[in-house]
């Protein structure tokens, strides 16, 4: 890994990877944009899609800070058997177990308490859940490659995995929420 820390070595870097990140997210948009129809439909679910994207990336951003931590000190291992690399894993999945209903459930409320509600406050939450749930462990997947691949190409973790994770997250998130979508609507 590269020690020079000047700005014009952290652009050359970073520039190529946000570049692709931002077509990324332009992606993203257009995907979004072709469920308009439903989410105008059905305000639960629109109030889920920020919150649902933003919560996705957060966790795989905890993740992947962790293994960015981890890598500096030296402690990290890319073998499957790693406790250490295990528990952070199941972690960040027992986590969103909690966090997502808590959001489909939050979402559904203040969606009645504006009195837009169209689905059943158990499809809110079913949604939210299997989302949650997928998006954390695609966001486990996407924190490890992106580590593992800072490593391999001698980048910083610090520069390169959170904004990778974030971004590709926000793209999943969309995806996942509304696969999760026409399964329980």
């Amino acid at each position: 890994m590269p020690t020079e820390w000047t700005v014009r070595a952290i652009t050359r870097a970073m520039l190529p990877i946000l570049l692709a990140l931002t077509m990324v997210e332009i992606a993203s948009g257009l995907v979004l944009g072709t469920f308009e129809d439903v989410l105008l439909q059905y305000p639960s679910l629109l109030v889920l899609v920020p919150v649902t994207i933003g919560t996705a990336g957060n966790l795989g951003s905890i993740l992947a800070s962790r293994l960015s931590t981890a890598f500096h000190l030296g402690t990290l291992s890319f073998d499957p058997g790693d406790e250490e690399l295990v528990g952070n894993a199941l972690a960040t999945v027992a986590l969103a177990m909690t966090v997502f209903p808590a959001v489909g459930v939050g979402a559904w409320v203040l969606t009645a308490g504006l009195g837009g509600t169209q689905l059943p406050l158990l499809t809110v939450f079913l949604v939210a859940l299997a989302s949650g749930v997928s998006l954390a462990v695609l966001a486990v997947a996407v924190a490890l490659a992106a580590t593992y691949g800072a490593y391999r190409f001698g980048l910083d973790p610090d520069d390169v995995v959170i904004p990778v994770v974030t971004n590709l997250c926000d793209v999943l998130g969309v995806l996942v929420l509304f696969a999760s979508v026409r399964v329980f609507v």
